[in-house]
């Protein structure tokens, strides 16, 4: 990626609690029926919708992230939403009760990429999806955390080298004291996740390490992409895709 390429997009990342058993409806309900509107009316992108895979963490869960025309953009879309008495878009009561019945509740930040991370457009054009995704929060020392993502990113070709896994995001959280990342990486079997998996509990340094000083923690859960998630299809949720959500 060079200058001109470099990243300045902004992004929302949500982990979503699934009722029951409604994990596939939800996940088709996020791409198929919400993305299609978000990309019209608020120029928001479907980076990926992932489901947790619950022996790696909670369960029943979802990873949702979308891609912002940076801050100016999402600034925009939250205009959109909260700049009404209900604190939500009037229009979307029908989508937003439909949800209602299929999730719990969340937790949502908003994360900025490394500039060297890939926009959901190059990474589809790339065909960077995997069979399975690693998803890594990283607790890092305040005020590291670009440090650590430029290590990360140092040493994320050697690291696919040896392992076979592929770095495709790497983002700092925002509204907190630059002391959290996310890494996702892209992993093209189950056996290369077990075999990295493997040499880590044996103490051995097959992911990036060079800024191992500033980790106060890191926690790896697995994600499996829904049926729409662009990594997987190569292409953006879109109205042919959709639901008679509101019928």
């Amino acid at each position: 990626m060079n200058d001109s390429d470099t990243n300045d997009k902004v992004y929302i990342h949500e982990f979503i609690h699934i009722t029951k058993q409604n994990r596939a409806r939800y996940m088709h309900h996020m791409t198929a029926n919400w993305s299609p509107i978000a990309q019209e009316q608020r120029n928001q992108l479907c980076y990926g919708v992932w489901g947790v895979v619950g022996s790696t963490g909670p369960w029943p869960q979802t990873v949702n992230m979308w891609e912002e025309d940076g801050f100016d953009g999402l600034a925009s879309s939250f205009r959109l939403e909260f700049g009404n008495r209900l604190l939500q878009d009037p229009a979307l009561e029908k989508w937003w009760a439909a949800a209602a019945d299929l999730r719990s509740g969340g937790y949502d930040r908003i994360v900025v990429p490394h500039p060297q991370t890939r926009t959901i457009e190059q990474l589809c054009a790339a065909g960077a999806g995997g069979e399975v995704y690693a998803h890594e929060l990283i607790k890092v020392e305040p005020g590291t955390a670009w440090h650590f993502l430029d290590a990360a990113m140092a040493g994320a070709e050697t690291a696919s080298s040896r392992t076979g896994w592929n770095l495709v995001g790497a983002w700092a959280t925002a509204m907190r004291n630059l002391d959290e990342c996310l890494l996702l990486w892209s992993i093209p079997t189950w056996e290369q996740w077990g075999a990295v998996e493997r040499a880590q509990i044996r103490g051995e340094d097959v992911l990036p390490a060079k800024a191992a000083d500033l980790v106060r923690d890191r926690e790896r859960v697995l994600l499996v992409d829904a049926p729409l998630s662009p990594f997987r299809t190569g292409r953006q949720p879109s109205r042919e895709d959709r639901t008679d959500w509101e019928d």
